[in-house]
């Protein structure tokens, strides 16, 4: 496809995002961006919860993953959903007994103001660096497709990605967000389906042959159980999946913001357990995707993309998709993707850290009414911008991006299970003073261990076992702070 016939697709594609906020976004109260009203269908935002899951990691390095892991990644699907199920019975009824509009209220009903406010930074570190991330994946990717050979550089490529996403979120917010995140989920899901079905075709397999072929038994073992101290060992990321799971959906603004919007908590519940199942499908089709992909560049000797001087197996699928003759439909059905990809995540993130900024930090709901909009409005500005700046700088770090963003996650998001943790499971008041240093100790310890030389840990390889290490170290840091009263 040309760059010209790319841009349209793009235009078209954003005109019909910002059809739906025009309908959505009528009502553009803070009552209606921040829950909207509370009045989403369930199996809507289950399914629209799929997309903002997935997002450009797994459309993208998902199946670059498969090159050196193989389908090990599954392991920690598997722990999804096990977190998942402790979110839909402990989380999702507190919140709506709270009936909070920032799940980060909570805190300062359980501790106080100062863990209150520790919460909602640690949200807001841990969410502009994972919006970031993803952003900087599809922008990247689609750098490497047509604005590179447009002369567009990099940070305009981001700015133009954010300019389009305030667009169609300025006004219905989190209630525009459910509608279009069920329309990029979609598109999501078709083009991967459309890329599996052409590339087994051009290899002469049925998907059931693709299965059952020593190629697909080669690259899609799932199960690690032989070495302790790889990465890829089942526990680590089984239990490491669990946490993450709690931590980066049931304990984050984003991804519960859209569970409030549903009109009970029965709903809710069924809108979590919706998506749970069907993310384990969804996730092995993808893998089974970078299976494909490996395969079929293998066979026809397709060399792992390159940018800026840079080996990126995140880049395969594109390269694939856009540039070995597979069909318009195929490089069609991806843009539309790629393009959804990035914005189902990105588009709530700006949504959820707006609405966190403004009720935790600025106090919205305590303003004069005739303030609250306005000001609303002026932190969506300054969230969009905070996004663009953060993007750029992603893009000097190396390394596998979802490597990259679970590592970053372990970290930022500790503190929040900590906290969550133990003023659900135990009845002691804290020093609230204090908490903001036991997040700051746990982090810093957390990475020192992390970061061992090979003479103390030996061939260990630490992963996604750092989230829940973290927080049980914060954990342990709020007991010692504990009131003895």
């Amino acid at each position: 496809m040309s760059p010209t016939s790319i841009l349209i697709l793009i235009a078209s594609y954003f005109a019909i995002l910002v059809l739906i906020s025009f309908f959505t976004g009528k009502d553009d109260s803070n009552d209606v961006f921040f829950k909207a009203k509370r009045q989403s269908p369930w199996y809507v935002v289950a399914f629209g919860m799929i997309g903002a899951s997935l997002s450009g990691v797994t459309f993208i390095s998902v199946p670059g993953m498969v090159g050196g892991e193989q389908f090990a990644y599954m392991q920690g699907v598997f722990g999804f959903f096990v977190g998942y199920i402790f979110i839909l019975t402990v989380l999702i009824p507190l919140y709506y007994k709270l009936n909070v509009t920032s799940i980060y209220q909570y805190l300062e009903q359980r501790f106080g103001l100062v863990s209150y406010k520790t919460g909602a930074f640690f949200f807001l570190l841990s969410r502009v660096t994972g919006a970031s991330f993803r952003l900087f994946l599809v922008a990247l990717a689609m750098q490497y497709i047509v604005f590179e050979a447009i002369g567009i550089p990099f940070w305009l490529t981001v700015v133009i990605s954010i300019l389009l996403i305030w667009l169609y979120t300025n006004r219905g917010g989190i209630k525009t967000i459910v509608w279009t995140d069920t329309l990029q989920t979609l598109a999501m899901l078709v083009s991967v389906i459309v890329a599996i079905v052409l590339i087994n075709k051009e290899l002469n397999w049925s998907y059931i042959d693709f299965l059952n072929s020593e190629s697909f038994k080669q690259k899609g073992k799932i199960f690690f159980f032989d070495d302790p101290n790889a990465k890829v060992y089942f526990w680590k990321y089984f239990i490491g999946g669990i946490f993450i799971a709690i931590a980066m959906t049931g304990l984050d603004q984003d991804m519960m913001q859209k569970n409030l919007t549903c009109k009970n908590p029965r709903d809710a519940k069924k809108n979590m357990l919706s998506m749970a199942s069907l993310l384990i499908l969804v996730n092995f089709i993808f893998l089974s995707l970078g299976a494909l992909l490996f395969i079929y560049a293998e066979k026809f000797n397709i060399p792992i993309p390159e940018l800026d001087g840079r080996t990126r197996t995140d880049l395969l699928f594109p390269e694939i998709a856009m540039n070995q003759n597979l069909g318009v439909g195929l490089s069609i059905t991806f843009l539309i993707g790629l393009i959804a990809a990035a914005y189902s995540s990105a588009d709530s993130a700006l949504t959820s850290l707006t609405t966190s900024f403004s009720v935790d930090f600025l106090n919205i709901e305590k303003r004069p009414e005739a303030e609250q909009k306005p000001l609303r409005k002026k932190v969506h500005i300054g969230i969009s911008v905070l996004l663009v700046l953060v993007v750029i700088i992603f893009n000097m770090l190396e390394g596998n991006v979802v490597s990259n963003l679970f590592k970053f996650a372990t970290f930022t998001y500790g503190p929040l299970l900590g906290l969550f943790t133990f003023g659900i499971l135990t009845k002691h008041k804290v020093k609230d003073k204090f908490v903001w240093i036991v997040a700051l100790l746990s982090i810093t310890l957390t990475f020192i261990i992390s970061s061992l030389p090979q003479e103390v840990i030996g061939t260990y390889v630490f992963n996604w076992e750092i989230l829940p290490l973290n927080g049980l170290i914060t954990f342990f840091g709020l007991w010692c702070i504990k009131n003895k009263k």
